[in-house]
């Protein structure tokens, strides 16, 4: 299973059992002297899946580049759900990114600029991370988010409404490929470098007419909000250039080791496995003890759900146990060094970040522990970063994302404004379910996610100001 260009990962040299690689990207000691490409609009075109579509191949010599660099890029018809087309200009853009080895990658990036806003303005820009949470191409945003995409069971379908609510705000988004061509699920690190060479992507590219000098904010939630973690923590050393005001981290899956233990064996044991998977293909150590424990059972298993789509996966292994499927006591399997090492290397709590941050999370979330949660928050605060911790009293893991959205978008207009947050402790606060400005900003999200069911126009209706 493993993938052999990654075979040196466990010889990284390592502080306190996690990769330091400094600013990340391999300097290859050329320059990429190639000229990006673009491809106009083709409507009414289906697209193909990223496995088989050379947009997603790099030209010959991009490990040359620059992060961020933009390799290619095309315009692109998006869809609610596949197959509701959306009245707006959407740009997709290869750009020159980094792996967890610091070893050169492409990933893509769909960038939409709402059609009111001034050329060159220094107007918000806002990386929007979907949980995209399988392995599947067809669960990536540049895929799932085109009209016609076959992609039924990709969260990102869902999540489009709450980036419609961003551009309702006038803000700039960039919805990046954050798990990389290769969809690894759960990798640390290169999630926030792809994050973060998305906005390099966005700024480089002229048509978009985006300034440098804009504020630019983080959002994401579950599986994105692991993506946004990840970027807050290597910004200051990757991408210290950026403007990044603030980041918000929903629910963001703190530590995955527990969560793994957490979820085997219950509803969401297809989340864990989809983890599994993915993560075998840049670990040896973890490849090798899968290839001597699991059964041939278990190896099929991990094998045709790379295929599936987030929903597919979770609804195909509902209370399913990894137990089962290896020769040996789960327990003590995990406990081996290379399954430890993994778990250890893929935590969150590296660095804390150098910008304002809002934690949010429910207190009785069944897929990520709110103790998970309350240690990272405190490692980021030790650590010296501004954080504002909404630890929600009633609401639970799915519901939690839409009911926060009002909140969260005043938090991000906040700090586009430059005003400072105004809490910063770790409490549990208010429940958002009995907030009525929560209601009031949900009237808004409402008629926006009416306007994108329908294909209509979706005009600027700022939720943050109905929400003060």
């Amino acid at each position: 299973m493993a993938n052999n260009a990654l075979i040196g990962f466990e010889d990284h040299v390592t502080h306190n059992g996690r990769m330091d690689f400094g600013s990340a990207a391999v300097s290859t000691g050329a320059e990429w002297i190639g000229r990006p490409t673009h491809e106009e609009l083709r409507r009414k075109v289906r697209p193909l899946r990223p496995e088989a579509d050379p947009f997603y191949l790099p030209p010959a010599g991009f490990e040359h580049a620059k992060p961020g660099t933009v390799l290619r890029s095309r315009d692109v018809e998006l869809a609610f759900l596949g197959v509701i087309p959306q009245k707006l200009a959407a740009t997709q853009l290869l750009y020159r990114s980094t792996d967890l080895n610091g070893l050169p990658q492409a990933v893509a990036t769909t960038v939409i600029v709402p059609a009111d806003r001034p050329a060159g303005s220094t107007g918000p820009i806002l990386s929007y991370q979907c949980a995209i949470d399988a392995v599947a191409g067809s669960c990536f945003p540049s895929y799932a988010l085109r009209r016609g995409a076959k992609a039924t069971g990709a969260l990102a379908q869902v999540e489009f409404l709450l980036v419609s609510a961003a551009l309702a705000e006038g803000w700039a988004v960039s919805i990046p490929d954050h798990e990389g061509p290769l969809g690894i699920w759960g990798a640390p690190y290169e999630p926030g470098y792809h994050v973060l060479d998305g906005l390099r992507a966005a700024l480089n590219t002229e048509s978009l007419n985006l300034s440098d000098e804009a504020p630019m904010g983080l959002w994401g939630y579950s599986g994105g909000g692991l993506a946004t973690a990840w970027a807050t923590e290597v910004h200051a050393t990757y991408a210290p250039e950026l403007n990044v005001v603030g980041a918000v981290l929903g629910s963001p899956v703190g530590d995955l080791g527990n969560t793994f233990r957490r979820l085997n064996g219950s509803f969401y044991s297809g989340l864990p496995a989809l983890v599994v998977a993915a993560l075998s293909h840049v670990y040896p150590g973890l490849d090798r003890v899968i290839n001597e424990h699991v059964t041939v059972e278990g190896k099929a298993m991990l094998t045709d759900i790379q295929k599936m789509t987030t929903a597919k996966a979770v609804i195909k292994l509902i209370g399913k146990d990894m137990g089962t499927m290896v020769d040996a006591p789960l327990e003590n399997i995990l406990r081996t060094p290379e399954v430890q090492h993994v778990f250890d290397s893929i935590k969150l709590g590296t660095a804390a970040p150098s910008f304002p941050v809002l934690v949010v999370q429910a207190v009785h979330d069944r897929i990520v522990s709110v103790a998970d949660i309350d240690e990272l928050t405190e490692t980021y605060s030790t650590g010296g970063a501004d954080v504002t911790y909404h630890r929600d009293l009633l609401s639970e893991h799915m519901l939690l994302h839409p009911l926060s959205a009002p909140m969260t978008l005043r938090w991000l207009r906040d700090r586009f404004a430059g005003r400072p947050p105004s809490s910063r402790r770790a409490r549990t606060k208010w429940p958002t379910m009995l907030n009525p400005s929560t209601y009031r900003g949900m009237l808004r999200l409402g008629l926006i996610s009416a306007r994108v069911a329908t294909g209509r126009k979706v005009d600027r209706l700022p939720l943050s100001e109905l929400d003060r």
